[in-house]
């Protein structure tokens, strides 16, 4: 086996140093009062303010090189439309939503469980950070912040990694971070970034320092940190969201609900990338709906039903092709709506449980039972009735902002905010005055009461 370079030593080492920092950060926060962390918050939004503008610049320095990237074919539209912090309200946004994470209720120190197990004896669950979180994404660096703030309310440590694409917004902002944490209590480790594609190889494989990975971009990135670590993995690979419109949906609420699915912002996972069509519609609704969307420049990829039905409607030759089973496999983050007719509501659910990425779903309805089974049936982590699949978002839930969406069963599922950010441990206590064994409960002791206690505040 050939010996490790000097350059991946090198990396190794600095990686290590990285994650003992973080990990040595969060266990001295843990020691420090919780109401520390929304002072530390009004600090980080207080710094950005006043560097707006350095920010800014740095963002418009990453847009130029992404555009030219975009020129020569290396780069997606999507992505570069992702980078952009100079959109109208987008700065200001990820301001409110510092504040808006620091409004929102301490979810550590919450006490789920209360028992009396015996006489003397009481054992409490208590909701507690995870640890260190190593949160890598693509493009978008307001997530620096988004991440930064719930990680530093739910008493997380983080380290995080943002594509090459946002290096210059992405750096400044974490070094506005840490200057602001550095005139509070939080040690200004607690939140750390890495620039290169190394540094993120070495990070994978401190499993002994880093406590969960949370990768936000697509299905390349997830799935390579997936295979590539012992850590885990907390994220979604695809958004392939679809929207069904049932037999009984009423023409405005469909045109309205599936447009906006689509259009809104293409480039976003919560946006449709399936529509589902009750063949009772094809004749009927679905031509409108066809119309709507071609209107908006979304080109259709049809099976041979919906095909069929709107071919001499106006600009269908323009935008309208056939299918491919592939079609509903796939997050086209763009102008592109695969397009299937379905029977009744149970074959739309086996249709998108199958070939979704059990992200969001939306069902077009009036009828109770429809909604019932789509609901239940799904597998899926946000599924939604008459509503656009864009609201599956922290913000738009009320959770502040998100750290990301999970498609996954862990713990946490959908958009993920602060209590997707912390675990339980249990804490016992012996009020006996020569504490408690377990022989005092069992053979032929006292046994265990197990009564339920008030779980109010945390024992210690």
């Amino acid at each position: 086996m050939p010996a490790p370079s000097a350059s991946s030593s090198s990396s190794s080492s600095v990686a290590e140093s990285i994650a003992k920092a973080a990990r040595a950060a969060f266990e001295q926060s843990q020691l420090v009062d919780v109401s520390e962390r929304d002072l530390a918050l009004k600090a980080i939004r207080e710094v950005l303010e006043g560097k707006k503008d350095e920010v800014l610049k740095a963002n418009k320095e990453d847009m130029e090189a992404a555009e030219e990237l975009l020129s020569q074919g290396k780069l997606s539209k999507s992505l570069v439309s992702r980078l952009d912090l100079s959109r109208p309200g987008k700065f200001d946004a990820m301001l409110q939503g510092i504040t808006d994470v620091a409004a929102l209720p301490v979810p550590t120190g919450q006490v789920t469980f209360a028992k009396e197990i015996g006489p003397g004896l009481d054992l409490h669950r208590v909701t507690c950070p995870i640890g260190v979180l190593l949160v890598i994404f693509e493009a978008r660096p307001e997530v620096v912040v988004n991440i930064a703030a719930l990680a530093i309310k739910s008493g997380n440590a983080a380290i995080l990694k943002g594509g090459k694409e946002s290096l210059q917004t992405a750096t400044i902002l974490s070094q506005l971070i840490a200057e602001a944490l550095n005139k509070t209590s939080i040690p200004p480790t607690f939140i750390q970034s890495v620039s290169t594609r190394s540094e993120i190889s070495s990070l994978l494989a401190q499993d002994r320092y880093i406590d969960l990975v949370m990768p936000r971009g697509g299905n390349e990135l997830v799935r390579s940190i997936q295979n590539n670590t012992r850590i885990p993995v907390m994220g979604h690979a695809d958004g392939i969201c679809a929207v069904y419109v049932d037999e009984s949906a009423v023409e405005e609420k469909a045109l309205r609900v599936v447009v906006e699915s689509k259009t809104d912002y293409m480039a976003a996972c919560n946006s449709a990338e399936t529509l589902l069509i009750h063949s009772s519609l094809l004749s009927t609704l679905w031509p409108k709906v066809a119309a709507e969307l071609m209107k908006n420049n979304v080109r259709l990829r049809c099976d041979p039903q919906t095909l069929s039905a709107i071919q001499g409607i106006p600009d269908s030759s323009k935008y309208v092709t056939a299918s491919t089973d592939e079609d509903y496999y796939t997050e086209f983050l763009g102008p592109t709506l695969a397009v299937m007719t379905v029977e009744n509501v149970g074959e739309a659910v086996k249709h998108i449980n199958s070939h979704s990425s059990h992200h969001t779903d939306s069902i077009i309805t009036e009828d109770e039972q429809s909604m019932s089974i789509w609901c239940n049936g799904l597998d899926s982590a946000n599924c939604f009735v008459n509503a656009s699949t864009r609201f599956a978002d922290g913000t738009r839930y009320g959770l502040g902002t998100e750290v990301g969406i999970s498609t996954g069963k862990t713990h946490a599922r959908g958009p993920v905010g602060l209590d997707g950010l912390v675990i339980y441990k249990y804490m016992m206590r012996s009020r006996n005055e020569g504490g408690s064994t377990i022989a005092d409960y069992e053979k032929g002791g006292k046994g265990y009461s197990h009564k339920d206690l008030v779980k109010g505040e945390p024992p210690f």
